[in-house]
């Protein structure tokens, strides 16, 4: 255990341990994400319940989420991350074991996959602890500069989890466990996480109160946080701000039709992959990995990047970020190879990295500093609830024709960057 002499400021030890907790749940997620079509169509269930399953864990977050971030000063954050990581590790061990036995054929898919859609349940309720308390604890133990390097460094493990997970995943598919092996590997990670936490990371004596922020439910490409400038939300007191204030009205429309648009394409593009290649499974799922790989490297090119490089208005992320993403969007539809899907991928990818940061700066930009909590808020509640329908949607609109759903939220995203540049100012 870390001596008590080390509390004021983070070292990096307990920095690493952590990313680690933000990184383990990022990566884990979008493994499973990656793998999931694969899986689904080696249990012979419908690709619509597929994505039902990832909705209902991403209601659970939505709900549950902002709990845990107004518990972080109340109930200990170390305490909230062993929570967290607990769910995580159950959620994984459940989802991994009943798969197992569904690819054994032991019992039938539909069962397996009500069990299946328990385990992910438990995710987005208790796992969705561990970010808000990680962010606090940081927050109460660092101040200006510090804090705002650490948090920074903090919101990439997220998007670093989201080229790891996939890119690991197809190297723990082995006898027996197969395709459910991943996330039987990714739980054994989290207990060593846990451990290390447990063991090294000091008890929560904070100098200062620090509440931690909703982290929005994590998917490959899209970036945590909600929004808002650290400094100002710690200094502006609380201020009720209109879900229809004419000020944010508008970056809420764009918000919700924006984060629709990638969530049906994060639901729809494995099957596309399996489907549009008529390759077996084990190979599909390299094929998988690849492409979600192009696309979380290209959302991070863009917010690591491009966006510093080119220092574009919100309004303009917005307009040419929705406009690559409506072309990649229909190319990936329209795409014979896996090289088509891949660069159609990639650019609406980049699109989506230039977007969401545009959104969310614009958001923040469009209202007082006394508002700046309220609009974070609504920020991480429009990015959160993107993720409930959509891929659902995207699945029900593949099903009834494999382009279509490609093909329409193009045509969604190139409107949006019309609308966006005819209606908004900077």
């Amino acid at each position: 255990m870390a001596s008590h002499s080390g509390q004021s400021g983070l070292s990096r030890e307990r920095f690493a341990l952590l990313f680690a907790v933000m990184l383990v749940a990022a990566s884990g997620n979008t493994a499973m994400q990656s793998l999931m079509p694969a899986i689904g169509r080696q249990l012979h269930v419908r690709d619509l319940w597929v994505a039902v399953a990832f909705s209902l864990s991403a209601v659970a977050w939505v709900v549950a989420a902002p709990h845990w971030a107004r518990r972080a000063d109340h109930r200990g954050r170390r305490a909230l991350m062993r929570l967290g990581l607990y769910g995580f590790i159950v959620s994984m061990l459940i989802c991994g074991g009943i798969l197992a036995v569904g690819l054994d054929g032991l019992l039938p898919g539909e069962m397996v996959f009500l069990i299946f859609v328990f385990g992910r349940a438990i995710y987005g309720t208790w796992g969705s602890a561990s970010p808000p308390a990680v962010q606090a604890y940081i927050a109460a133990r660092t101040e200006g500069e510090q804090r705002t390097t650490h948090l920074a460094a903090l919101a990439s493990s997220f998007g670093l989890g989201t080229i790891i997970g996939p890119a690991i995943a197809p190297l723990f598919i082995f006898r027996p466990l197969g395709l459910s092996g991943p996330l039987i590997v990714f739980a054994g990670v989290g207990v060593i996480v846990l451990l290390a936490v447990v063991t090294r990371l000091p008890d929560d004596t904070p100098r200062s109160a620090a509440r931690g922020r909703v982290v929005t439910y994590p998917s490959i490409g899209a970036m945590s946080g909600g929004g808002g400038n650290e400094a100002e939300e710690e200094a502006a007191p609380s201020s009720r701000l209109a879900w229809r204030d004419p000020r944010v009205l508008p970056w809420h429309i764009v918000g919700i039709a924006g984060g629709h648009g990638q969530a049906a394409l994060l639901g729809t593009i494995g099957f596309l992959i399996i489907d549009r290649l008529s390759l077996p499974i084990a190979e599909a799922q390299q094929s998988i990995a690849l492409v979600l790989m192009s696309g979380a490297g290209t959302s991070l090119l863009a917010q690591w990047g491009l966006i510093p490089y080119l220092g574009l208005t919100p309004r303009q992320l917005v307009i040419w970020g929705s406009l690559l993403a409506g072309i990649g969007t229909a190319l990936c539809g329209l795409a014979g190879s896996i090289y088509g899907i891949t660069l159609g991928f990639a650019l609406s990818s980049l699109g989506y990295g230039l977007f969401r940061p545009g959104f969310t700066s614009g958001a923040s930009l469009a209202v007082s500093r006394a508002e700046q909590n309220a609009v974070a808020g609504m920020v991480t509640s429009v990015n959160g609830v993107a993720y409930i329908a959509a891929p659902a949607i995207g699945v029900g609109l593949y099903e009834l024709s494999m382009p279509l759903p490609f093909i329409a939220t193009g045509a969604l995203m190139v409107g949006l960057a019309l609308w966006s540049r005819l209606r908004m100012r900077d």
